[in-house]
């Protein structure tokens, strides 16, 4: 072959891998163009895409293999945001990368068993393509270039995610998913860098102190007054009623005449709970009870807070419970491995931990009567060592959506649609099972176990997501989020009762009308006749000068001292 021919032969060669590179970012645009709207989203996700390869360049300098691997990164980071929003109604966020655990990876594929088999199979094919693509590959990028080129898209991103935030309601809409991550990404970064991962007043408050002395201040929430295990104590059932509520908080809602009976105390009072979401997450209400915490005290990291709280906060109710010598047992109604929740709840004192798997279903949205059977075959169990049990039961049958009729063989005898929204009737009628269905395993206590006493305190743990339109009808969008930003009581205040079953509550001075989820656990202990130990004694000092105000109060000043003094007593590490 002459000179002009291996001429041409390179010329060809040129075109046509040129071509290649072009075709590979023309299918990332088209991508991005497919899953991205409006155009601040397209820019942000362009400027990612950018962002993506230069990072590559800096490493491998070689264009084509950098843009066929930002092409399947963008791929699988759009396909596993799909894969997380239809799971949790949430799309990805830079989080999802910097919280990285086992339970993570056996839940997906827990509920997406082929995921495995498919990672596999796209490997076998991708490795043996960008092979080929670096072996032929022509072209070459400079460094300095391929950073000037990063450090202008990472300024970019930086500069229009801080003028146009993130609104708190775009991850939950299944769209933008790579404009989003970049956004989030901004975000959780200054917020890292700003107070870390859990807000708390700074350790260096007290520099006259000794050594001596600072251990004695730090161990003073540590040290506890002796409980008697000898004494006979109530066992103890928290119901985790699920998106329950009194609707007749909003106006013109027809409900039975006995409707709100159900949300009363033994004693004949209603009391209200501030939970600290609205149609939903549950697990900001479960971190609430189980630790008395504040999960707003984790910021924008608060989505994550069981995955950032699982094995770095040990401080809670069901370790106050076994101080006193209880057995302690959760009944979680999905995959252990969600958000971490067995690693979470093990790490805060519960010892049997129970999840679907275990109760032998492959769905989460069961009757109450199902979850109340395993309750008591679980209470059957640990009733035999003799010691008193605590129990965290959850009730699903309430779960979104309510457009359809659930289970409509379980509907009460003589049920009549109140009259309202086909949607509103059907949340009604669930909550009338689950009443029924409450009635009759507070019958079954009583008759199967005739000489135990048991303590039942039951909430919901957030409104459900109708709420929103059924508290102030018509109100507009912006002033809807307003509200829901600044924690709007009449969004967020569901109902905590106390229940006695040949018991009658001990001690109910901190069930007040109105309280904060993270203040529950004490209440619960003082139901109980029980001892505070020494952190929540001194939460409740601060319940009291609050007025049942736990994060709200004083702009977070009292949680923020509170973390300060848990994290110097040890139960809270790592944070």
């Amino acid at each position: 072959m002459n000179e002009s021919s291996r001429a041409n032969t390179r010329g060809i060669r040129f075109f046509v891998l040129a071509g290649l590179v072009i075709a590979v970012h023309l299918a990332g645009l088209a991508v991005l163009l497919t899953t991205e709207y409006g155009p601040f989203a397209i820019a942000l996700s362009l400027l990612a895409w950018a962002f993506v390869n230069c990072f590559l360049l800096v490493v491998l300098q070689r264009p084509g293999v950098c843009a066929a691997l930002a092409l399947g990164f963008i791929v699988v980071l759009i396909e596993l945001s799909r894969f997380k929003f239809g799971i949790l109604q949430l799309t990805l966020t830079f989080l999802d990368f910097l919280i990285i655990d086992r339970d993570t990876f056996s839940f997906m594929l827990s509920v997406f068993p082929s995921l495995q088999t498919q990672l596999v199979v796209a490997g076998l094919i991708a490795v043996p393509l960008l092979w080929a693509l670096w072996r032929f590959d022509p072209f070459r990028v400079r460094r300095s270039l391929a950073l000037s080129g990063l450090a202008g898209a990472t300024a970019l991103i930086s500069v229009m995610a801080v003028a146009s935030p993130e609104q708190p309601w775009e991850p939950f809409q299944g769209v933008n998913h790579i404009s989003n991550l970049a956004r989030s990404g901004v975000v959780a970064v200054s917020r890292l860098a700003s107070t870390g991962w859990i807000e708390a007043d700074p350790p260096a408050d007290r520099p006259l102190l000794t050594r001596e002395a600072h251990a004695a201040h730090s161990s003073a929430l540590v040290a506890a007054d002796a409980c008697d295990t000898a004494t006979k104590r109530p066992h103890i059932i928290l119901l985790l009623d699920e998106s329950s509520f009194d609707v007749t908080a909003a106006p013109g809602i027809k409900v039975p005449a006995d409707y709100t009976d159900f949300f009363k105390s033994a004693d004949g009072k209603r009391r209200t709970m501030i939970a600290e979401s609205t149609g939903g997450p549950t697990w900001y209400t479960e971190f609430n009870v189980l630790t008395g915490l504040s999960a707003r005290s984790f910021g924008d990291l608060k989505f994550y807070v069981t995955r950032i709280a699982a094995g770095r906060v040990t401080r809670g109710l069901p370790q106050a419970l076994q101080r006193c010598g209880y057995k302690t047992v959760s009944l979680y109604p999905t995959y252990g491995d969600f958000l971490s929740a067995r690693a979470f709840q093990k790490g805060a004192g519960v010892e049997r931990f129970i999840d679907m798997a275990e109760m032998g279903v492959s769905e989460d949205m069961q009757p109450d009567s199902f979850y109340y059977d395993q309750a008591l075959k679980a209470f059957a169990r640990e009733q035999a060592s003799q010691a008193p049990v605590f129990m965290f039961v959850y009730l699903t049958a309430n779960h979104f959506p309510w457009t359809d009729v659930y289970r409509p063989d379980l509907t009460p005898s003589g049920w009549t649609p109140p009259g309202n929204t086909a949607e509103v009737d059907e949340y009604i009628r669930r909550q009338t099972m689950t009443a029924n269905d409450y009635r009759e395993f507070t019958e079954r206590l009583k008759r199967d176990y005739p000489d135990e006493s048991f303590l039942v305190v039951r909430f919901g743990d957030h409104q459900p997501a109708i709420s929103q339109k059924l508290l102030e009808p018509g109100i507009e969008r912006a002033k809807l989020a307003r509200r829901l930003m600044s924690a709007d009581p009449r969004y967020y205040s569901t109902y905590y009762a106390i229940d006695g079953i040949n018991y009658s509550p001990a001690n109910l001075s901190s069930a007040l009308e109105s309280l904060d989820a993270a203040y529950l656990p004490l209440v619960l202990q003082e139901a109980a006749g029980l001892p505070l130990d020494p952190s929540f004694k001194e939460q409740k000092s601060i319940m009291l000068r609050c007025k049942g105000a736990f994060y709200a109060c004083k702009k977070g000043a009292e949680a923020r001292r509170f973390n300060r003094m848990l994290i110097d007593a040890g139960m809270i590490n790592g944070l």
